[in-house]
């Protein structure tokens, strides 16, 4: 394994030398390269969210369904140091209204704040409220924690909330609906929507950004292909499938990302629900939200190792988040690196692009898509205010470009702990008191 890794690596850096000798050497091949690949990528996402307002529309339409009877449904809270939040989030747990047998376990992760106070006082007062302490174990993280949670508990469905999240009441009953229209449906995928996003311009375009990539894109790929990824949170999945394929993989920290795969290889659905809603806090300081993101892209670069590495990755349905991850996480970063290299091999003069006429196109076919992504967004979910729109404006320029950072700084982290046999380990994302 070390050994392919090694050798991938080595085909990147020549592709990296390949792309500088060629600018230097004959700039147009590259410009017609990477103007062809970069096309391709923005006509891609230009389908989604074709196809997601069309999947939008079509939605808002349709009544969500009813059953006779509902199963049982286990909702999994990993919680690890969560006394800022614990109490909200409980409490919006025991507001939902199931008319099914609903168990709410809170699954303790070793907290050493109020945490387990907390758990406890809400286990006492209801049946089906339980406090559970996870024993000490390697690796650390949500997936070994889920697996434990799946471990001591029995319903037909398990649904994932992030110890932050304030679902809205009848936010289950819409994904075990959903879910139980189809009997190859593994579970259901609702709405993550941020609930401090007045706070500063940060929440607003994470805000945003979800908008798009998690709501559009989302609902997009379901339209066209009928595949839908898993969020991490306000996320349903049968017993039975996650019993099927063994558990959570306990080594993924973006544990969402890789079950989807699993899922997905073994040819079942995963609809996407956008009116089943859950409300959670995101990152207010920059500083949290590298480490956010750090995490999060650590978890999408083991991923893509394991779609280069492994067989059965590009076959049937797979194929579409396959592909997705390696445009994400490798040709859209490549195309990136490449046109970083032009501008600093321009400001050292060691050539000056006379084809400055694709460049340009690009650069602003780019930022228009971009913008009309975020603006078409906010006009399904009704966001338009002032400030959304002046945010959405600038987001191209500045928290978009936060991404090559991310991805260096992750990749070098990634690569550092492959080469020492470490484990990533998890990093947990600081909480705040709501105000």
């Amino acid at each position: 394994m070390r050994r392919r890794t090694v050798l991938l690596l080595l085909v990147f850096l020549l592709f990296i030398a390949a792309i500088i000798i060629g600018a230097v050497y004959n700039i147009v091949y590259v410009l017609l390269f990477t103007t062809a690949l970069f096309l391709l990528l923005l006509s891609y996402y230009s389908l989604l969210l074709v196809a997601g307002l069309y999947n939008r529309i079509k939605m808002e339409r349709a009544p969500t369904p009813s059953l006779e009877s509902y199963p049982g449904v286990d909702i999994l809270i990993p919680a690890h140091n969560e006394g800022v939040v614990m109490k909200e989030t409980i409490e919006a747990m025991v507001s939902i209204k199931y008319p099914g047998d609903l168990q709410i376990y809170v699954l303790n992760d070793n907290s050493t704040d109020e945490t387990a106070e907390i758990a406890q006082i809400f286990d006492d007062t209801y049946k089906n409220v339980h406090h559970i302490q996870v024993p000490p174990g390697e690796p650390r993280g949500k997936s070994r924690v889920l697996n434990y949670g799946l471990s001591i508990s029995s319903n037909k469905y398990y649904c994932v909330y992030d110890a932050d999240n304030q679902p809205e009441p009848d936010a289950l009953i819409k994904l075990v609906a959903t879910a139980e229209q189809n009997e190859q449906s593994a579970g259901a995928v609702g709405y993550v929507r941020t609930m401090n996003e007045s706070a500063n311009w940060l929440t607003r375009m994470i805000s945003i950004e979800f908008q798009v990539f998690q709501l559009l894109m989302q609902s997009g790929r379901w339209q066209l292909f009928k595949t839908g990824s898993l969020t991490g949170t306000n996320m349903l999945v049968k017993r039975s499938v996650i019993d099927e394929l063994g558990g959570y993989d306990p080594y993924a920290i973006a544990e969402d990302a890789e079950l989807t795969l699993r899922i997905t290889q073994n040819g079942y659905y995963l609809p996407i629900v956008p009116d089943s809603i859950t409300w959670e806090q995101e990152p207010e300081t920059l500083s949290v939200y590298v480490k956010q993101r750090t995490r999060w892209l650590q978890g999408n670069l083991y991923i893509v190792e394991k779609t280069l590495l492994e067989p059965g990755y590009f076959r049937g349905k797979l194929i579409v988040h396959s592909v997705h991850q390696l445009m994400v996480y490798v040709i859209f970063w490549l195309f990136l690196i490449v046109s970083y290299v032009w501008f600093i091999l321009g400001i050292l003069d060691i050539f000056a692009v006379q084809y400055s006429y694709p460049l340009l196109f690009i650069w602003y076919l780019s930022y228009i898509i971009y913008t009309a992504q975020l603006f078409a967004a906010q006009a399904t979910q009704r966001t338009f205010t002032p400030i959304n729109v002046f945010i959405s404006v600038i987001m191209y320029f500045t928290y978009a470009q936060l991404f090559t950072y991310l991805f260096i700084r992750s990749s070098i982290r990634y690569i550092k702990a492959k080469k020492n046999q470490q484990v990533i380990g998890w990093d947990k994302t600081a909480r705040f008191k709501s105000k």
